[in-house]
């Protein structure tokens, strides 16, 4: 790899590669020290194909979640079976690898800007800005960019847009299924919001079982299925569902809503 080559996004690769290694190195304990991460299903990220793979998941805090799929995609291609350990896999990351971010969240801060130039595809929120309510057109630039991304890579993308549980699932993200046709790879996360703070910075509780399951690729008829269904095949596979409410302990769904007073992302 060429010191000064770019990737689609005009990023270095050279530093790309060495903000992966470094945050990967200082984030590991978090996920396999002062908290454990169980992890099923990652030997399905070694069938997928190389590029037009879309993963979807439920969200719990700005960036423990993806930090934590970092670990667990390198770990997988790197031939480890549910585990992360030995930090060793991210010596050579894979570095077409995106996640979808709020751009507002990816600029508050030098430690948000570090965390985009790792993979960010930052997109204006059509529904809040700044705490606030808005509703305002989708930038066909962004759409454009998860494209590209798609085209070139792997993308992560939280289609609730919030960790807030069981919000209503965004219809864009449906949208960009049916019209660039991925491969949709649910992921199903668990514990990370006990764990840490909302950003998923700080450490808020040591000795928490965090999980993550890796499902199969949906089946999707890409030509017949309406948004609607899709919508709703994306609730079912990520555990988002309104039916899954009932499966819920009631006193953690009060703690839920005790973190979550103010909406976010």
């Amino acid at each position: 790899m060429g010191l000064f080559k770019k990737n689609i996004f005009g990023q270095y690769l050279f530093i790309k590669k060495w903000i992966i290694r470094i945050l990967g190195v200082f984030s590991h304990q978090r996920y396999q020290g002062f908290n454990d991460l169980q992890i099923e299903g990652s030997e399905i990220l070694r069938q997928l194909p190389e590029t037009n793979v879309l993963f979807i998941s439920n969200h719990q805090t700005y960036f423990a979640d993806v930090v934590a799929m970092f670990h667990v995609f390198n770990a997988s291609l790197s031939g480890r079976d549910d585990s992360i350990k030995n930090v060793g896999y991210l010596w050579n990351p894979k570095l077409n690898l995106y996640y979808v971010a709020a751009k507002e969240t990816m600029k508050a801060g030098l430690l948000p800007k570090i965390f985009a130039y790792a993979g960010s595809i930052s997109i204006e929120r059509t529904w809040r800005s700044s705490g606030k309510n808005v509703n305002r057109q989708v930038k066909m630039s962004d759409i454009s960019n998860i494209k590209k991304a798609l085209d070139d890579g792997w993308v992560i993308t939280f289609p609730q847009g919030t960790t807030t549980p069981f919000k209503p699932i965004r219809k864009g993200t449906a949208h960009i299924i049916k019209h660039y046709q991925p491969i949709v790879v649910p992921i199903v996360i668990d514990g990370f919001r006990r764990a840490f703070d909302k950003k998923g910075i700080r450490i808020k509780k040591k000795n928490i079982l965090q999980s993550m399951e890796i499902k199969a690729p949906l089946e999707i008829d890409y030509d017949n299925e309406s948004i609607e269904q899709i919508v709703e095949k994306i609730e079912y596979a990520i555990e988002q569902h309104p039916s899954f409410l009932k499966v819920i302990p009631q006193e953690e769904l009060l703690e839920n809503e005790r973190l979550n007073k103010k909406r976010d992302w």
